[in-house]
């Protein structure tokens, strides 16, 4: 019976993950789909256990004091990660607070009028900054503002804004990289193994930011040209909007940011004081709410609900994997494959994810990995070096194509939408070979610090 559940949720995750890359309907449909079929041919109808449905969804965590203040012991999660889709969401609320309030449009006229409006200064101004916000924010909302303002300043300023957007977004993805709050396949990753956003910064945040500056030199070399002889008008200060005219209020806008650094503040010194994500994402939350009474059906209206539903679903479908064995299936061949060997296992991870994270979207690739290096970790191979591996494969190989990570799809939307359409050759041209630059880059520094 259990070969045939095997089967069954390997291609019940199959059709979703295809699906999905057809991308004819939004993301959520094919993984709720893709769930209750799980539930109802994996879990009731081949394993005959309704035992472990109850298992995988795993509602009776959220009812307990440890999933709130775990203290220093890390969560064991199994089936939904409630974590992730509680920090999540809670962060999607603050970050509607701030774009409500202007705070994204005000920082990015802010560091242009700094640089003063010289295009090759915004483009390398403008990549380290999405970076950076990346590393606190999600990649998704940063391309959401970033875009939207590179546009305005290249029709007033009369240049392709286009260049500038395929930095961004490989920035984000890059920025994302360095924290666990940055990308959700980090926030999956550190949930899901207990690690700390300490733990990513001092592991992955160093090597995500040496490709970071590297890919911001590529850029610099690949544009420059382009932008040569771009209009650096003088007098466009008086024209472009001042910083100060993107807030709408300034007493929210002030209670916003102060909201935001704290928030900060409780992401990075988590493991000392024993909170969990998930109830410093209901502070998050709690407190912009409270703080914008009057606008909370607003802010909630506005919420991504398709992608928490999504969240929902996929982890439901990477249950079905994991609950039958499949997944260990894969970590044992990886094992054989690699003769046990770290150098070898890093190398197969690293360059998987990245060119399977080019191809499907880097959140599920990067759940369904998560019980894979869990196993291989038993096997005696340490589990932290395969887990910050895991996250900058599919973080930055998500750069390598349109459809590779979530920020890419937003990010080229926009522009598209606002009549400057990015072409998958395009985009090939520039991004894929910056992923594979740093991606290598990733791969040497990798087996350098921990592999020796």
């Amino acid at each position: 019976m259990q070969p045939l559940a095997q089967i069954f949720a390997v291609i019940i995750f199959l059709l979703m993950f295809a699906v999905i890359i057809v991308n004819k309907w939004p993301r959520y449909v094919p993984a709720l789909a893709g769930g209750a079929f799980t539930i109802l041919i994996v879990f009731l109808i081949i394993m005959k256990s309704p035992a472990t449905i109850w298992k995988v969804l795993n509602f009776g965590q959220i009812t307990q004091l440890a999933f709130w203040v775990p203290g220093h012991h890390p969560l064991e999660s199994v089936g939904v990660n409630w974590q992730t889709i509680i920090f999540i969401g809670g962060m999607m609320v603050m970050v509607e607070g701030l774009g409500k309030v202007g705070f994204f449009r005000w920082l990015c006229l802010y560091v242009a009028r700094l640089v003063k409006f010289k295009v090759v200064a915004i483009l390398i101004a403008f990549t380290l900054l999405a970076g950076f916000v990346a590393m606190f924010i999600d990649s998704i909302t940063v391309l959401l503002f970033f875009a939207m303002v590179t546009i305005e300043l290249a029709r007033l300023m009369k240049f392709d804004p286009v260049p500038i957007i395929i930095a961004e977004i490989f920035a984000a993805n890059v920025g994302g990289a360095a924290t666990m709050a940055g990308d959700p396949p980090n926030i999956i990753i550190g949930t899901a193994l207990g690690y700390s956003f300490s733990d990513f910064l001092l592991n992955t945040g160093l090597i995500a930011w040496v490709g970071m500056l590297v890919a911001v030199g590529y850029f610099w070399l690949v544009f420059r040209k382009t932008y040569r002889t771009a209009s650096n008008q003088t007098d466009i200060a008086a024209q472009c909007p001042s910083a100060k005219e993107a807030i709408t209020n300034l007493r929210l806008f002030i209670v916003f940011i102060v909201i935001f650094l704290l928030v900060i503040v409780l992401l990075i010194t988590h493991a000392q004081t024993g909170i969990s994500v998930a109830l410093i994402g209901v502070i998050a939350a709690g407190l912009t709410l409270a703080c914008a009474y009057k606008h909370t059906q607003v802010i909630i209206r506005r919420i991504d609900w398709q992608t928490l539903v999504f969240f929902f679903g996929l982890f439901i479908c990477v249950s079905g994997l994991e609950q039958t064995g499949a997944l260990q299936t894969l970590a044992v061949w990886i094992r054989r494959v690699s003769g046990g060997s770290l150098v070898a296992v890093i190398t197969i991870i690293l360059w998987v994810s990245a060119f399977a994270s080019a191809v499907v979207d880097n959140i599920p690739f990067a759940a369904t990995m998560i019980p894979v290096i869990k196993s291989l970790a038993a096997y005696g191979l340490p589990l932290p070096p395969l887990a910050w591996t895991l996250a900058l494969g599919t973080d930055i190989g998500g750069n390598g194509t349109p459809i590779g990570a979530s920020a890419n799809v937003v990010g080229i939307a926009i522009a598209e939408k606002e009549g400057y359409k990015i072409s998958w050759g395009r985009y090939l041209r520039y991004a894929l070979p910056a992923m594979i630059l740093v991606v290598g880059i990733c791969w040497v520094m990798l087996i350098l610090r921990y592999a020796r």
